[in-house]
Order: C-alpha cells, then sequence, then structure tokens
C-alpha cells in the first residue's frame, strides 16, 4: 500500500526514483473506496487445489476483494464433484451483464492441443472479447496466458521437449515498473510446461512488453502496453510440493519426466524441496492487484466499458 506525504516532502523524489508508491495527500483525499470484485476462469482440472493456491495469494493485502468462481459451459470438468460446481461456480450466461476489476484465467493441462481443437475454446474466446468491455485488467497464467497471447495477438505457441519443469531463475526488464516493486534483482518461480514462445515474438508486436525472463525457461511476463492484460508463463502460485505430485503422477502413468530441475535438494526426489519461490510470487499476485487493479479502476465500475 502508498505512504502518504506532503506534495513537497524532499523525500518524495528519491523514494518515487526508487520505485516506491508514494500518493500525495491531494489525491489520498480524494480516493473512493469499495471492494474490488475478480472473476476467476479455472480451466484445472484441480479445481479445489486450484482455488485454495489463487485464494491465498490474493487473500494477502489488506483489500477487500470478492471473488466469484467461473466454468465453461461448454465442458463440463469430470475431476470435481457436480455438486461442488453447481454450489460455487457460475456460467459465463450469468456473469455477462455485469463486470469486474479483476479476471484470472488459469492454466489447463493442454499442451499439445492446438487451440481450435479445445472443447470449450469457442467459449474462451467469447470470455476473452468480452473481458475488453467488462473487466478492468485481466492475469493470464502459463496455458491461460498462451491462449491469451494467441487469441489477442496472434502469437502461436511451440512444442518444447523436453518439457519444462522445475524452479528457474528470472530477472526483470522493466525494473521501474509498479509489477516488481519489492522484488530482489534475480528472483525464481516454478515452471510445468511442454510449450514456448521466444522473445523475438514478444518484441515484434508493438503493443506487448516484455518484463522479465529467464535464460534457462525463456519468456517469464508480458504485459499490453495500456496494461489492461497480464501473461506470466509461468506458476507462482504452486504450493510446496506442486511439482512433486505432477513429478509422481507422470512417474505412475510409466512416462520417463525428467526430475524438475532446482527442486529436489541434490535432484533426490526423496528429499523434500525447499521452497525458494513463495515471497516473490506472493509479491507479484500483491503488486498486481494493488497497482494494476485497485488503483487504476473506475470506482464506478461501469465505466470500464468506456475505458
Amino acid at each position: 500500500m502508498p505512504i502518504k506525504v506532503k506534495s513537497n516532502l524532499p523525500a518524495r523524489d528519491i523514494l518515487e526514483n526508487e520505485n516506491i508508491f508514494v500518493m500525495t495527500e491531494n489525491r489520498a483525499m480524494t480516493q473512493n473506496i469499495r471492494p474490488l470484485k475478480v472473476l476467476v476462469l479455472n480451466l484445472m482440472p484441480t479445481k479445489i487445489v486450484t482455488e485454495t493456491q489463487i485464494l491465498r495469494k490474493l487473500s494477502n493485502t489488506p483489500l477487500q476483494i470478492e471473488v466469484e468462481f467461473l466454468q465453461t459451459a461448454t465442458y463440463r470438468s469430470t475431476h470435481t464433484d457436480p455438486s461442488h460446481m453447481d454450489e460455487f461456480y457460475k456460467t459465463f450466461d450469468e456473469v455477462k451483464d455485469h463486470h469486474f476489476d479483476g479476471l484470472i484465467i488459469t492454466g489447463a493441462p493442454l499442451d499439445f492441443v492446438a487451440y481450435e481443437d479445445v472443447e470449450y475454446w469457442d467459449e474462451l474466446c467469447t470470455i476473452m472479447e468480452w473481458s475488453k468491455k467488462h473487466v478492468h485488467c485481466t492475469f493470464h497464467l502459463c496455458w491461460g496466458a498462451f491462449a491469451g497471447l494467441y487469441y489477442h495477438y496472434g502469437i502461436q505457441k511451440r512444442d518444447r521437449v523436453p518439457k519444462l519443469s522445475g524452479i528457474y531463475k528470472h530477472h526483470i526488464l522493466n525494473k521501474k515498473s509498479p509489477l516488481f516493486r519489492g522484488f530482489d534483482d534475480v528472483y525464481y518461480a516454478p515452471h510445468s510446461r511442454a510449450t514456448e514462445i521466444t522473445r523475438e515474438q514478444i518484441l515484434e508486436c508493438p503493443d506487448l512488453e516484455l518484463m522479465a525472463e529467464s535464460d534457462e525457461a525463456g519468456v517469464g511476463v508480458v504485459k499490453s502496453v495500456d496494461s489492461r492484460q497480464f501473461f506470466v508463463l509461468y506458476h507462482s502460485e504452486y504450493d510446496a510440493d506442486t511439482l512433486k505430485l505432477e513429478y509422481e503422477r507422470d512417474l505412475a502413468k510409466g512416462m520417463d519426466p525428467i526430475i524438475p530441475v532446482n527442486y529436489f535438494p541434490d535432484d533426490d526426489p526423496t528429499k523434500e524441496p525447499i521452497v525458494n519461490w513463495r515471497a516473490a510470487g506472493q509479491l507479484l499476485w500483491t503488486n498486481w492487484i494493488n497497482y494494476y487493479v485497485y488503483q487504476t479502476t473506475p470506482y464506478n465500475i461501469n465505466e470500464v466499458e468506456n475505458e
């Protein structure tokens, strides 16, 4: 959250140059405050696990956030009890006449499926198009990020063999961005995907900005130049054992998965992973919801249509 100081305080300029969020008295006096409305399109088969991971990130701020969960109508989850979906999830028809401060589109285990072959692709495209006039800012995660980059900007994914799995070091390209306030010079984040896009594909698009990348894992974070769309190609929301469970799942299927890199001590799957991404992951979510949603969304949420 910002610190409020007198407009002519000498330290103000110094702090702003250090990317510290400083609010003047005038702005503080005119701020209107209300609960934020965030819609989560949960495409993961592990609905409850993903719900918990995302809510854990959203809850660690002083902001009041009203969260609603969205499911696709053209594809019904087979991994979660239908009663859970009916009680806690809405369909697009139930929310399409409403406006939201934020939209989160999760990943999905669809790396090797062409977008047009995804059962709910047409519905997802409808939701992404709808979001342009009904959502202030959208946060895309992993496969959701790939899908968003393809739909909005025509950027095609390509297969990556072997699968990218592990904890990778990232560096920030725009250190003045509010998204990375409070970050160390380098940070770590989990990747788990068998597809990729290149930095050249992002740099060739004038409407996008490459925000963070990894020498090993490639593109990390991308945003639109108008700051209405964010694309995070990793999983900062992952729990300590998520990659472990994925590795054990693939072993049980008779596959030959690589041991997630930089994850198990001494690359020994019998040892408990050491978490080194949680703080940066939390900060990413907190900065997004604060600087790109709370600080910029209109007080009258219906005015999103005019942005």
